[in-house]
């Protein structure tokens, strides 16, 4: 690195950068942010639906002074979490977050986030990913960006599948390959992610080509994707009629971004009027883009892999909140008021036994009426059954499961994302307000962050492991609400395992 008046300059495997500092006088606060460094070429035109190419050198120093275009195109309107969508074509790109930008120092942990938004939306550039809490505590931190939607994962004859995943390994490449100069250690690479993020960072676990790539893994409320060959066919081939294209890679082409953008949703939903049709499709048959089975990149679905024994040397952290989906039922709570329990399930497809099961092991959620349940219900299916399955596919692998159970008073659930800027401990960004409250617990964002901090830099969280356990969970939530550590978290999941 040399140093410069307007900014730190760092010298990459293609060209120098130019970042910039952040934070006032104390050196714990101060850090460096580069942003928007390309690590592949745009992918358009003949890259469009090409796999990733490394980004040719440059001459001279390059400002990596703002976020780079997205994936993500277009407003998004209100979401959880505030990610931005930049113009622009160069999308594959990565934001470097670093206390000590300087290859001497080159021993520091790091941290590698993918971002979620249900492989179809989100962004890198969510002031929420910012990397200085990480970066206080000696973690240099990095945020990609990656193809969303079909023109990342969806079917095209003669293209390349899982051409996201390969966003994902080749951003991966360049951290290897380029972290020290940022003062990171390329051995002590920590993945992460949220949501989609957290299926993304679970796939890579799975896979035996990314092995090489990262040391530990941290999946929250990971979205585990494992699309079948045969649906991604048909979600595809269903986007191509309704974009009035041939489903060939011509065809495709010719179709802008935003406009698959804007159909493929309804490519992977079912025809039907039906207000629960989408919800029960979810819960057949999951998301209907992200990873896909191939035969190549992906041999196999993630649960298989993993009790294959893949990733086993590899230290992973997962878990859900509590109500990730609740939400989703609080404008049908006046029409669900009268209706049983036992009729809500029936409606969403689940079979009379386990009706019966569930509703036994999940007293406390069925008084708080069938919304309440039903939102629960596709939780679990979603995101905490998956985390039991997952924990225990991994036998005894080092793994461990937290579950976060405080309610937003602000929404009245642990409802999904809401762990976010815990995690990241940044309950000072404004945005934080409308998800959060206006007095989110500052013990609690010490508790959730304080443990991806102790995996990244030590390789354990600081609690007993699943693996040494099975069962034992830690629990963030309200300070005196339930013990920190208990001995089968899960346990209301039974029925669906």
């Amino acid at each position: 690195m040399s140093w410069h008046d307007d900014g730190p300059v760092v010298a990459t495997a293609s060209g120098r950068v130019r970042g910039f500092w952040r934070g006032g006088a104390d050196a714990r606060d101060r850090s460096a942010a580069f942003l928007g460094i390309p690590f592949a070429k745009p992918p358009v035109g003949d890259l469009r639906f090409a796999a990733p190419v490394p980004v040719d050198p440059w001459d001279g120093v390059r400002d990596a002074l703002e976020f780079g275009p997205t994936a993500q195109r277009g407003d998004t309107g209100i979401t959880l979490i505030p990610e931005p969508s930049i113009p622009g074509d160069a999308t594959l790109n990565v934001n470097v977050f670093t206390p000590s930008p300087r290859e001497m120092d080159a021993a520091l942990p790091v941290l590698v986030w993918i971002h979620g938004g249900g492989y179809i939306s989100g962004s890198p550039a969510s002031p929420w990913y910012d990397g200085r809490s990480f970066n206080r505590d000696g973690v240099v931190t990095v945020s990609v960006s990656y193809r969303l939607g079909f023109d990342g994962f969806g079917h095209i004859p003669g293209a390349p599948s899982n051409r996201g995943v390969r966003d994902w390994l080749l951003a991966l490449h360049w951290v290897q390959e380029n972290i020290a100069s940022f003062g990171g250690d390329p051995s002590r690479v920590t993945i992460a992610g949220q949501s989609a993020g957290g299926g993304a960072v679970l796939t890579l676990l799975g896979m035996p080509a990314a092995q090489h790539l990262f040391h530990s893994v941290y999946a929250l409320s990971g979205a585990v994707a494992d699309v079948s060959a045969e649906r991604a066919r048909t979600a595809s081939a269903r986007l191509a009629h309704l974009a009035g294209v041939a489903p060939t890679r011509d065809g495709f082409a010719s179709a802008s971004e935003a406009t698959l953008h804007e159909l493929q949703t309804t490519a992977g939903e079912p025809d039907s009027k039906d207000r629960l049709a989408p919800v029960r499709a979810l819960l057949a048959d999951g998301l209907p883009w992200g990873p896909v089975i191939d035969g190549e990149l992906l041999e196999q679905p993630t649960l298989a892999s993993l009790r294959s024994g893949v990733g086993a040397g590899k230290p992973l952290v997962l878990g859900s909140t509590d109500d990730e989906f609740t939400m989703v039922m609080d404008d049908a709570k006046r029409a669900l008021r009268l209706v049983p329990p036992t009729l809500g399930l029936a409606n969403l497809g689940v079979p009379r036994e386990r009706r019966r099961a569930y509703l036994a092991d999940n007293g406390p959620q069925r008084r708080k009426g069938t919304a309440a349940l039903l939102g629960r219900y596709v939780t679990d299916v979603v995101f905490r059954s998956e985390v039991v399955r997952i924990a225990e596919a991994r036998g005894s692998a080092p793994t461990w499961v937290y579950r976060f159970t405080w309610p937003s008073p602000a929404r009245g659930w642990a409802m999904h994302c809401l762990d976010v800027p815990f995690w990241f401990d940044c309950l000072d960004d404004p945005h934080v307000r409308a998800i959060a409250g206006d007095a989110p617990p500052r013990r609690l964002a010490d508790a959730v962050h304080g443990a991806a901090v102790a995996l990244v830099r030590d390789g354990t969280p600081g609690w007993r492991a699943w693996s040494d356990a099975p069962g034992t969970t830690r629990i963030f939530g309200a300070e005196g609400s339930a013990p920190d550590v208990v001995r089968d978290g899960y346990r209301s999941v039974a029925a669906l395992l």
